[in-house]
C-alpha cells in the first residue's frame, strides 16, 4: 500500500466506531467511513474539539451537525498546490487527501519527460490531478459532466496561481466527449481516469462501472499518442482489485512498457493504523 504521508494541512486523527477525525487546515470534522469496523480504543475525546460532524440519517443520507463556527470554504495546501474545502452534502469535503500519492506520481513523471505532455483528465471532479499535472508544467484537459464541480476546479486552479497555464474545462459525458476527440483525431500523452461506481452523464447517461469500465478504457487508447506516457485509473468501488485493473490495462494498451496496480491509503497520526482508500491501476512507459 502506498501511503499519502506528506501532508501539512490535512491529518487523520482517529478512526473508531465507523467514523475518522480528520484535520483540514485549522478545522476538524468527523466523518463516517465504512472501513472503520472496530470501537474506540483511545481516551481522546474528539467530540469536544471537532468543528462539524456528518450523521447519516437512518433513512438514507444524512447532514453536517455544526459545534462550532465553520467557514463557509476554506483553503489547505499540498507542497505547492492549493485546493478549497467544503462540507457538502453525502459527507464529502470536495478533495480526497490521499490522492496526493497519485498527484505525486503524475507530477514527477511529467517533470521527467523533458517534453510538452498533453493530459486527459476523466471524471476530473475538483481538479485535484488537474491542478498538479498544470503545476508540472502539462497542458490538460478536463471533463466532467457536473457544472458545480467543474465551476470548484477552475477556483482550484486559480487559487493554485495556474489560471495562465493551458487547460480546457469541459462539462460533457466522458465517452461521449471521447467519441468526439476520436472523430477529430486528437490525442494525449496522458490518461487519467477516476469513474465513479455508478452515475449519471450531463444527458442523463447512465454509467456502470463493472459494465462499462473495460469498454471506456478501450476507446481511450485511440486517443493515446504515439508516444503516450501513462494511463492511470483510480478507483472506490467495493470489492474491485487492483489486479483487475492491471489486467484491463494489460488486455487495452499495445505499447509495451510496464503495469502496476495496489491500494492508497492515509496514515492516522495518533496510532500506526491505516485506512485503506480505494485502488489504483497504472500503465506507463
Amino acid at each position: 500500500m502506498i501511503l499519502a504521508s506528506e501532508w501539512k494541512d490535512y491529518e487523520l486523527l482517529d478512526l473508531y466506531d465507523g467514523e475518522k477525525v480528520e484535520r483540514w487546515g485549522d478545522y476538524m470534522l468527523i466523518r463516517p467511513d465504512p472501513q472503520v469496523i472496530w470501537p474506540k480504543n483511545t481516551k481522546e475525546n474528539w467530540e469536544n474539539q471537532v468543528n462539524a460532524r456528518y450523521l447519516r440519517s437512518s433513512s438514507g443520507g444524512g447532514s453536517w451537525d455544526y459545534y462550532k463556527k465553520l467557514p463557509e470554504k476554506w483553503v489547505v495546501k499540498y507542497k505547492n498546490l492549493s485546493f478549497y474545502i467544503k462540507p457538502m452534502g453525502f459527507k464529502h469535503t470536495g478533495l480526497f487527501p490521499e490522492q496526493a500519492v497519485n498527484w505525486d506520481y503524475m507530477i514527477d513523471k511529467i517533470k521527467a519527460a523533458g517534453r510538452q505532455v498533453k493530459v486527459l483528465n476523466l471524471f476530473a471532479y475538483t481538479g485535484g490531478a488537474t491542478v498538479a499535472c498544470l503545476s508540472a508544467g502539462a497542458s490538460v484537459c478536463h471533463v466532467d459532466s457536473s457544472k458545480g464541480m467543474t465551476a470548484w476546479a477552475k477556483e482550484n486552479v486559480a487559487l493554485s496561481g495556474l489560471a495562465d497555464k493551458p487547460v480546457r474545462f469541459i462539462v460533457d459525458d466522458v465517452r461521449k466527449f471521447v467519441e468526439r476527440e476520436i472523430r477529430r483525431g486528437s490525442t494525449y500523452d496522458a490518461v487519467i481516469m477516476d469513474p465513479p461506481s455508478y452515475g449519471r452523464g450531463s444527458g442523463k447517461e447512465v454509467w456502470s462501472l463493472e459494465s462499462d469500465l473495460y469498454n471506456l478504457i478501450e476507446l481511450c487508447c485511440n486517443v493515446l499518442s504515439e508516444k503516450p506516457l501513462f494511463f492511470h485509473i483510480n478507483s472506490y468501488t467495493t470489492g474491485l482489485s487492483p489486479t483487475v485493473l492491471s489486467n484491463i490495462l494489460a488486455i487495452s494498451i499495445n505499447h509495451g512498457g510496464k503495469i502496476n496496480s495496489g491500494e492508497i491509503g492515509l496514515p492516522v497520526s495518533n496510532s500506526k493504523l491505516i485506512l485503506p482508500c480505494g485502488i489504483f491501476g497504472r500503465w506507463e512507459i
